[in-house]
């Protein structure tokens, strides 16, 4: 591929940042969506400037894990990008994921523009009145701030890493709940 080439794809390529817990189990849940382009963990929404795992681990950064997922609007919708969202999380859930749990594990939608914000906030609607949650989604909708990439060994952890402990207990089991493995 071309520089040319490359630098028009990813002019055409949108993103937005997601948290829903573990950011290794987000990044491999988006890895297999037909359209996503990339799917790199990291950190947003907190106060501490590159932020490390382990200061955001504390809870006292303010950050969340997330992924940032670049994705072809030509080939999969922000909308579809949101439903698979809040397939693969408990949204209802304050600060936890299954035994992950703090502040770093929130739900959240990171979006970078207005129009992001409506579709997320209709999608987060529609997910809210499905009845597929007991109780009320607390998945909080922010404008996108300064994403921090996650240290090296955390990106494509899964792939990497699949006979891992979290990965055949929560990973693996996710990926075949959603049809994806």
């Amino acid at each position: 591929m071309t520089a040319e080439t490359e630098a028009r794809e990813s002019q055409e390529l949108e993103t937005i940042t997601l948290g829903a817990g573990c950011f290794w189990c987000v990044e491999a849940v988006y890895q297999r969506i037909d359209g996503v382009k990339s799917a790199v963990s990291g950190y947003m929404g907190g106060h501490v400037e590159n932020p490390s795992y382990k200061a955001v681990c504390t809870g006292e950064t303010g950050h969340a894990e997330v992924v940032q997922v670049a994705f072809d609007p030509k080939e999969v919708s922000l909308e579809r990008i949101l439903e698979v969202f809040w397939a693969s999380h408990d949204p209802t859930t304050l600060n936890r994921q299954g035994a992950d749990v703090g502040t770093q594990y929130r739900s959240a939608i990171y979006y970078n523009d207005e129009r992001q914000k409506r579709i997320a906030e209709a999608s987060k609607k529609a997910a809210d009145a499905s009845g597929d949650f007991p109780d009320p989604i607390v998945t909080e909708i922010t404008a996108a701030a300064t994403f921090y990439r996650a240290e090296d060994y955390h990106q494509e952890f899964y792939e990497l890493n699949k006979t891992y402990p979290y990965c055949r207990a929560v990973i693996t089991p996710k990926l075949k709940k959603l049809g994806l493995e």
